[in-house]
């Protein structure tokens, strides 16, 4: 996976946080990954298709996603439900989006996203393909620890024009 592939995702993750959460998230060092085990309680994954194939997936400790969760709704929950989950399948929406936005051109096939999905449960294990390859990038914010975690490719089909 080629860094410039990558660089929207972590980029429509610092403009999540700057505009819509009123916090910074800082990075740490990224690492490539062939398993997704995941110390996080609840994972929120999006399929991509078209010029990019793959997943994005963002992972938090459930009081990270509360915290999240109660930033973007403006409310003061103290413990997961619903509307947890769905908060946090609407932030793993919003950075697939914001790359997918970068990484379209008029000259490109369009990327499609697949509706998000959650995962919950403790040390829950997310499986791919054996030959698929994760870059794992923590991060850390106010609001708690979380990590992003992509895997894809791209194909670099060109748009035909009818």
């Amino acid at each position: 996976m080629k860094v410039e592939f990558i660089n929207p995702f972590i980029e429509s993750v610092h403009k999540l946080f700057t505009t819509m959460l009123g916090c910074e998230a800082k990075r740490a060092d990224a690492k490539l990954t062939r398993v997704s085990d995941n110390p996080r309680q609840i994972t929120a994954l999006i399929g991509l298709s078209g010029t990019a194939r793959g997943t994005v997936a963002l992972s938090f400790p459930m009081e990270t996603a509360v915290a999240m969760a109660n930033r973007l709704l403006g409310a003061d929950n103290t413990v997961s439900d619903d509307s947890v989950s769905d908060a946090v399948g609407e932030l793993v929406n919003i950075v697939a989006g914001g790359a997918k936005a970068m990484f379209c051109t008029e000259s490109s096939v369009p990327i499609d996203l697949s509706l998000p999905n959650v995962i919950r449960g403790e040390r829950h294990t997310v499986e791919f393909p054996s030959d698929a390859m994760w870059l794992d990038v923590p991060f850390t914010s106010d609001l708690g620890p979380f990590n992003l975690r992509v895997a894809f490719e791209m194909n670099g089909r060109k748009r035909r024009d009818n």
